[in-house]
């Protein structure tokens, strides 16, 4: 084959889906498992301390996670048979479903018992999501740019919470220590040493922004002895992780509704993420693409409940990284899931990453989560506000509808608690005041014809 014919082949290759050398694969992986890793361990961290399990059960469910985390991330972006939607993306335990599975573990009576009651409405969940995805994804007309814009808008701004808790170094506001001067000023130095290397730096060294200002800011905290290896001598070189572990799961009507429920939850915030990295990407996400990758997040349930965890869904964070980076490779997230993979097999690999403190991703966080929402409103930007005057007002209370669980966290107390999943959430509120606004404003419209729309307006105010 000549010269000419292979640079050609090149060419057609997209950036989704070019394979880089391996070195540069296993850096820009490490990098997006360094973004995700605090809030992939913090499910089994939270829902074993809520059910009062042993020291050494907990350990479980994180490997367990971290495990799971590779297997249906590798599903994900590498794609298998019908699952997969094969862009960079990484999966971990959504936070939707820690208020259900916290109420049904202590209802079951906390410990083992709450578990396999968990693990049962898990794997019931997973098998619907599997089935349902395709129906989900039929929803993808409903996604016009001035719908997609605000919900991933939306996702960045909730995410800000996210990041600037970290760089006070805590998610937890009342727990001590929380905006201690020392962790504000790391998360500075990480947030200045990103945009340095950004503005300054061309290349691969370029590309890995975020993974050297987290170097940067651990060293620091290392050096001013805020690092703790605490439990690393306890940790285990190897695990194996095996199914039902705990034991045979415990199958209720009632608790498989209920995780359904926020599997419907979890595959409307799928959609998306999944939009915003097409944008990213510049990669076009079809329908089929979106059954493809919502099937995965059903999957991926179902593996979690096998395996001693719990629901999967694309990490936000991750999202925001590719936005940073620029790196567009699915093959990145291959690599991730396989350090991930290996850091569930392997505890003590695991458990040197979990000491990288919080207020040191911070810093990092604040840049990748404004990413995200940059991304909305660069899509927001394209949107036809002359043909369409209301196109603002679908923002506007879309955004409100959003803000609500982020500034009054008791607005909807008195509500039902089963409407907690649907409630809580920020994004998924967004979504629905925004697609139920669009279709009343502008009708039922593909995206590809208010696209098209957009792009007239456009050459028309050229023209004009």
């Amino acid at each position: 084959m000549s010269a000419v014919m292979k640079e050609a082949i090149v060419r057609d290759v997209h950036p989704v889906d070019e394979v880089l050398p391996s070195g540069k694969l296993f850096v820009l992986g490490l990098q997006h498992v360094l973004v995700m890793y605090a809030g992939a361990v913090a499910v089994p961290l939270i829902l074993g301390g809520a059910l009062k399990l042993p020291k050494e059960q907990i350990a479980l469910l994180i490997n367990a996670d971290l495990f799971a985390c590779g297997v249906v991330t590798l599903i994900q972006a590498l794609g298998i048979w019908k699952f997969g939607i094969r862009l960079p993306v990484m999966m971990g335990v959504t936070f939707a479903s820690v208020g259900p599975m916290v109420a049904m573990g202590v209802a079951a009576g906390g410990g083992t018992a709450g578990l396999l009651l968990i693990y049962g409405s898990v794997i019931g969940a997973g098998v619907i999501g599997i089935l349902i995805a395709p129906l989900v994804s039929r929803m993808l007309p409903l996604f016009p740019p001035v719908v997609t814009g605000t919900i991933i808008a939306v996702i960045g701004i909730s995410l800000m919470r996210v990041g600037i808790n970290w760089a006070a170094g805590s998610g937890n506001p009342n727990a001590p220590g929380y905006g201690d001067p020392f962790n504000l000023g790391v998360a500075f130095i990480v947030l200045v040493s990103i945009l340095l290397i950004v503005k300054y730096v061309r290349g691969f060294f370029g590309n890995i922004a975020v993974l050297m200002g987290i170097v940067i800011g651990f060293v620091i905290a290392l050096a001013a002895g805020k690092v703790s290896f605490a439990g690393l001598e306890e940790a285990s070189w190897f695990a194996v992780i095996q199914p039902f572990q705990f034991g045979m799961p415990v199958f209720d009507l009632l608790a498989i509704l209920t995780m359904t429920l926020v599997m419907i939850v979890v595959m409307i915030e799928s959609t998306g993420m999944f939009l915003a990295l097409g944008e990213l990407t510049d990669k076009k996400v079809t329908q089929d693409d979106l059954t493809r990758g919502l099937r995965t997040d059903g999957l991926g349930t179902l593996i979690g409940g096998i395996f001693n965890t719990f629901p999967y869904t694309s990490f936000s964070q991750n999202v925001g990284l590719v936005g940073v980076t620029g790196v567009r490779s699915r093959w990145v997230c291959v690599a991730g899931g396989l350090i991930l993979l290996a850091f569930g097999l392997f505890p003590k690999m695991g458990h040197v990453v979990a000491s990288v403190p919080q207020f040191v991703l911070g810093g990092a966080g604040i840049v990748m989560f404004g990413m995200v929402a940059a991304t909305g409103i660069r899509i927001l930007a394209s949107v036809d506000y002359k043909s369409s005057p209301a196109n603002p007002y679908i923002i506007a209370i879309s955004i409100g509808f959003g803000m609500i669980p982020l500034v009054a966290g008791n607005f909807f107390q008195h509500m039902p608690k089963a409407l907690a999943p649907l409630l809580h959430s920020g994004i998924l509120l967004a979504s629905i005041a925004a697609v139920v606004l669009n279709v009343y404003f502008n009708g039922f419209k593909s995206r590809e014809q208010a696209a098209a729309e957009a792009k007239g307006a456009a050459h028309h105010a050229e023209a004009g």
